[in-house]
């Protein structure tokens, strides 16, 4: 029987029914392993990781692989493709990503052809002769989103691979793998695990020979994730719908509160998520001292937990120079939506 996600987040990866057994998994912590079944060895497999993978799955409709970080399991990704393969990928998105991808593609490794992802017909003509199509949407920070049905079904029709980081949007929103692509990825540490204490990345695949080499791109390239973290991030999966609930709500009130602030010249947003991107009306420095002047909202890089926080993105030297020098990366919490905003004025009061 099909499940609502609000429902499968709490029931996915849980031990067997039995007299006495367990609730909850629990965590595993060994790198060894008796001989004869089908782990072998901790960097291989581990109950906890299974548990977690089977839960993720479950949202994202297929087979999932757990990794040490989000940068972890894209770089898997890109592991896997041979040296001087072109990708095309969004010219602005996750400054990690664009940071490896420009250093991929300077140095031979990769041929990236960057494109503006608003802008569908220009991504599939740079399709022809790809093995890949990483697409990031909503983007980050700027907030734009990708026609994903067109572009997924272009790249199948050319018999091209699909990526699609699925941390932003999440489960409860899209499902790439329902729309064709061949991976969906996570930053488990922002949303899905929502608490602001772990570093985790996932991989969900419903292509078997793929998810074997991706695992085996985990396995010997030691980018696996410690079973503690692991259980951590399957409890916080638990509450994942709640909060996520909580905190768009909490958004779609903030856009009209900021759309209609005088010291705020443009809000990005695109209708659905917890994450809001704003200009002051103003300079780089203004923009700074607005994160700076915050009591509550937490000045801090990241995203997707229980707590509001912002930050500049143009204060990393590595954000890309299309981000405006003024722009906030706002991901809004679960406080009360009245002191989430009265925080925001004060703070805007600074400059």
């Amino acid at each position: 029987m099909k499940q609502h996600p609000e429902t499968t987040a709490i029931t996915a990866g849980r031990p067997d029914v039995a007299p006495d057994a367990a609730l909850n998994p629990p965590v595993v912590l060994t790198a060894t392993f008796h001989a004869g079944g089908e782990i072998g060895y901790g960097r291989y497999g581990n109950q906890t990781w299974s548990a977690l993978e089977e839960a993720i799955g479950a949202l994202e409709g297929g087979p999932t692989l757990i990794f040490s970080s989000g940068m972890a399991a894209i770089s898997a990704v890109f592991s896997i493709l041979p040296v001087g393969a072109p990708i095309v990928a969004s010219n602005q998105g996750y400054s990690g990503v664009m940071t490896l991808l420009n250093s991929f593609h300077e140095s031979g490794r990769l041929e990236v052809r960057f494109v503006d992802i608003v802008n569908t017909q220009s991504v599939i003509d740079a399709m022809k002769g790809a093995a890949l199509v990483w697409l990031e949407s909503p983007t980050n920070p700027g907030l734009d989103v990708a026609d994903l049905v067109t572009l997924i079904a272009a790249a199948k029709k050319l018999g091209i691979g699909v990526g699609v980081d699925n941390t932003f949007a999440t489960p409860l929103v899209q499902t790439p793998l329902a729309m064709g692509a061949d991976i969906v990825m996570h930053s488990v540490t922002k949303f899905l695990s929502g608490h602001s204490d772990v570093l985790m990345g996932s991989l969900s695949t419903n292509d078997s020979a793929l998810f074997n080499r991706l695992k085996d791109s985990r396995s010997f390239n030691g980018s696996i994730p410690g079973p503690f973290e692991t259980w951590l991030a399957l409890r916080g999966l638990r509450t994942f719908p709640l909060r996520f609930n909580k905190s768009q709500e909490n958004a779609k009130a903030l856009v009209e509160k900021l759309g209609g602030h005088p010291k705020i010249s443009r809000v990005r947003y695109p209708g659905f998520g917890a994450i809001i991107s704003f200009e002051v009306d103003g300079t780089g420095e203004q923009a700074q001292k607005v994160c700076e002047s915050s009591t509550l909202i937490a000045h801090a890089t990241s995203l997707g937990g229980v707590e509001s926080l912002w930050e500049r993105r143009r204060r990393w030297p590595m954000e890309s120079l299309s981000v405006p020098e003024q722009l906030i990366r706002l991901s809004v919490g679960c406080e009360h939506i009245d002191d989430i905003w009265d925080d925001i004025d004060r703070a805007l009061a600074a400059i």
